[in-house]
């Protein structure tokens, strides 16, 4: 029996010390899991707010305060230029990041302010930006501000997962991908059409998005074949981290690059092919594909290419092929490799640059630098310490009740009127046809 009569007795401060040491090597350790371990080990049962407040202040502890972290990140900036030298000012990264409360217009615009200066030195041979993000106003918006020139894209993983919660069917999200993956403009209509007959209210929504922002035949500028951002997986690599304070989790973020620069660049240098091993792989089925393809050359760049399934246009001088894949992946694809192998170029010459080996190396030639321990921050402290400019604070944030939201939070998710489903076949609202359980009088 649990014996609630020393729940009393089970203080916070109690708690904590219980549980400190489990903190230190597991910051997602639940109150739930709190609760149950104190009533399988002492037999006391606990009130969930309890054990919340006890990691909260075990984290605390541990960690110290929320202001304390704050107060520390001019100091912690410091070292961080002084570690790697000119980070903000010559380096362009793979990865860029901010910490905001909320993502509204403010914190885009602050963040793409950033990041402008942070590429800003290199504008005349940066090639074309590309944007994907999830199509929210307050993303868009910030793009065409500060990127002007800037092709912008609907990531296709956002879209569809976007659509699969608000309609519930498999079948819709199957067919969005292969409206995506459409490469002429007939084969896209076709796949609107059966798009609007399993769903004509999620069909009305996909033609509000410009297809140029997701559909391949449509697609401004190279992806180097890539449909979704994959920030997901950026998210998910960092969600443990997102439980401590700020200066914890740019010190977890900051390992977990230098552990990644560390084994890709360590990968890097073994390799002995001119692309990386996804490419070369690429180009060798694109080659094999292209065996007894027939070639009609039309001038000096463009071809004809037939095949037993249909004729394609390839013009080398714009790298292009009417079947769309060259433009999308920046890699020759079957039908060019048949075009340049017939007048005898190097294939390899007519891929992205950014495929080679030796821009990989490049990526991660400059490693990510350790960050010294925060004893030996004061002297920049010390320097700062007279600079009310420099001084940062928590900001001003009231908790809400209940448990604090682990997701991301963006103000125009929080306004979005929700869509209400409807049955074509009882006419109610609330569930699909699919599962209607609706009896239906048949008139004689």
């Amino acid at each position: 029996m649990a014996n609630s009569c020393c729940r009393n007795q089970a203080s916070v401060d109690w708690i904590v010390n219980l549980i400190e040491e489990r903190l230190r090597s597991n910051v997602n350790y639940r109150p739930k899991d709190i609760l149950q371990d104190i009533q399988k080990q002492y037999g006391i049962s606990i009130p969930y707010k309890q054990a919340w407040r006890a990691k909260e202040r075990g984290l605390t502890a541990i960690y110290g305060s929320s202001e304390e972290g704050y107060s520390l990140l001019p100091a912690y900036c410091e070292q961080i230029k002084l570690r790697n030298p000119g980070s903000v000012a010559q380096v362009f990264t793979t990865v860029a990041f901010g910490i905001v409360d909320m993502e509204t217009d403010e914190s885009w615009m602050w963040f793409l302010s950033e990041f402008h200066k942070l590429i800003q030195m290199s504008t005349e041979t940066r090639p074309q930006l590309i944007v994907l993000s999830n199509g929210q106003t307050v993303v868009t918006e910030a793009v065409r501000r500060k990127f002007p020139t800037a092709y912008q894209g609907i990531c296709m993983r956002h879209l569809t997962e976007s659509m699969n919660k608000e309609f519930k069917n498999s079948r819709l999200v199957h067919l969005l991908w292969k409206a995506a993956y459409s490469v002429t403009t007939s084969g896209f209509r076709d796949r609107m059409a059966e798009i609007e007959e399993v769903c004509a209210e999620a069909a009305k929504r996909i033609q509000q998005i410009p297809p140029n922002q997701w559909v391949v035949v449509y697609l401004e500028g190279p992806r180097y074949g890539h449909l979704s951002s994959n920030i997901e997986e950026f998210n998910r690599w960092i969600l443990e981290a997102r439980e401590l304070p700020v200066i914890q989790v740019i010190e977890s973020i900051h390992g977990k690059l230098m552990k990644e620069f560390s084994e890709c660049h360590e990968k890097g240098s073994k390799w002995t092919s001119r692309l990386a091993p996804t490419a070369e792989k690429h180009i060798s089925e694109a080659i094999e594909r292209s065996v007894g393809y027939g070639v009609l050359r039309s001038d000096e760049v463009e071809f004809e290419v037939l095949s037993a399934d249909c004729s394609s246009i390839v013009n080398i001088g714009m790298r292009s092929c009417s079947c769309r894949e060259w433009q999308l992946h920046g890699i020759p694809c079957s039908h060019a490799v048949a075009a340049l192998l017939s007048c005898k170029k190097d294939i390899y010459e007519y891929t992205e640059k950014y495929f080679t080996v030796t821009k990989y190396r490049e990526t991660y030639s400059k490693p990510v630098y350790p960050i010294p321990d925060r004893s030996e921050w004061s002297k920049a402290i010390e320097g700062q310490a007279d600079n009310e400019n420099q001084v940062v604070r928590p900001p001003k944030f009231r908790r809400p009740p209940g448990r604090p939201e682990k997701k991301r939070l963006c103000m125009e998710e929080n306004n979005r009127e929700r869509h209400t489903v409807h049955c074509s076949r009882c006419s109610q609202t609330g569930h699909y046809k699919r599962t209607c359980k609706a009896v239906i009088i048949q008139k004689t």
